[in-house]
């Protein structure tokens, strides 16, 4: 009997003792998400690594959707700890969280960004509407015959969208579906385009669902071309095709700015300060989404929280302004500041 005994203790404190081996098993913050967040994050990283005690944390770029689909997968060092993300999480992705056990979630704003539309400087500035834009990239538009019905896209060119716009072919270099920028791209200027329309406005009200398949959908006769979720490939191949045009995150376009300029939509070119007085209108917020369950397991994450959302970081002269980010409003910022000193997990609807 004291031979089992002594067999059981031996397991027992075996089983301890990987228990404490597998919470060891990671000494980092591991980070996922969206390719726009990618560069803030990577900065505020890099600075935290350099200037305090704790390991750089690793940060993969799997763009917003993909990489809430592993946040949400678990709670554990073998899931993520925070996801970046250039939209807000979905109340479907709330859900699946938190089936999976992943059931408080610290939610941070950390600025905000515009989405543009750009091409080569070797090339002219485009001067675009969002009703160009619709024409241009959706599946289904309007009958330029006249009517209130929708044909297969049938636009070749940019000056058959716009008389006023080049003689080119239409070629749209862009992020695929699982991206954050895709799904604030034809929110804000797909959809914006195809409120011109009034019977496509009024089908809101009638028909949500085909509503937002005609908005969002975008062509896929090669008109655009879902570059992946690099946006630093977009660039390089917009400077070897001047004819092109490519979709992606204000801070790209200003790291960039020797190389790319971005095209004026309805007038307002995508600058710092006309995203940040909500002039321009394809500007959206940016976020990181982070499990609570992992502070106090992970090393560092409270200190990283608090690195991020100091003012030397994302305030108004912070330097995460010198790479892009639009900083929020003071009062935005200490909400947010106050959410995450006291860890306050998100409402999910």
């Amino acid at each position: 009997m004291k031979k089992v005994f002594s067999i059981l203790t031996a397991a027992a404190l075996l089983i301890g003792v990987n228990a404490v081996d597998t919470m060891a098993a990671r000494d980092y913050i591991s980070i996922v998400g969206s390719s726009t967040v990618y560069p803030f994050a990577t900065v505020v990283a890099e600075q935290f690594g350099r200037t305090t005690r704790f390991k750089t944390p690793t940060i993969e770029s799997t763009g917003s959707g993909g990489g809430l689909k592993l946040f949400c997968a678990g709670v554990g060092v073998e899931h993520p700890d925070i996801t970046n993300a250039s939209r807000a999480i979905k109340s479907s992705e709330c859900k699946t969280c938190f089936e999976n056990g992943v059931k408080e979630i610290i939610e941070v704003k950390v600025g905000y960004d515009g989405i543009v539309v750009a091409n080569s400087k070797s090339a002219p500035v485009m001067k675009l509407t969002r009703k160009d834009i619709f024409l241009a990239l959706a599946k289904d538009v309007p009958d330029p015959k006249g009517g209130d019905n929708l044909v297969p896209n049938p636009y070749k060119t940019w000056k058959e969208v716009n008389a006023s716009l080049p003689d080119q072919k239409i070629t749209v270099l862009g992020p695929p579906p699982t991206s954050g920028t895709r799904d604030a791209f034809v929110e804000l200027a797909m959809e914006g385009g195809a409120k011109t329309f009034d019977f496509i406005k009024a089908m809101k009200k009638k028909d949500k669902k085909r509503y937002k398949a005609i908005c969002h959908t975008v062509r896929e006769d090669g008109a655009y071309v879902e570059a992946g979720e690099n946006d630093n490939l977009i660039v390089q191949k917009l400077e070897k095709d001047s004819s092109a045009l490519g979709i992606f995150g204000f801070s790209f376009l200003d790291q960039n700015a020797d190389k790319m300029q971005g095209s004026f939509v309805d007038g307002i070119a995508p600058t710092f300060e006309n995203i940040a007085d909500g002039k321009y209108p394809v500007s959206r917020p940016l976020f990181f989404y982070v499990k609570k369950a992992h502070i106090g397991t992970i090393p560092g994450m409270e200190e990283y929280l608090k690195a991020f959302s100091s003012e030397k970081a994302w305030g108004p002269d912070g330097y995460l302004s010198e790479k892009g980010l639009i900083p929020m409003p003071d009062a935005e910022r200490k909400k947010y500041a106050q959410d995450i000193k006291m860890l306050t997990p998100m409402e999910c609807k």
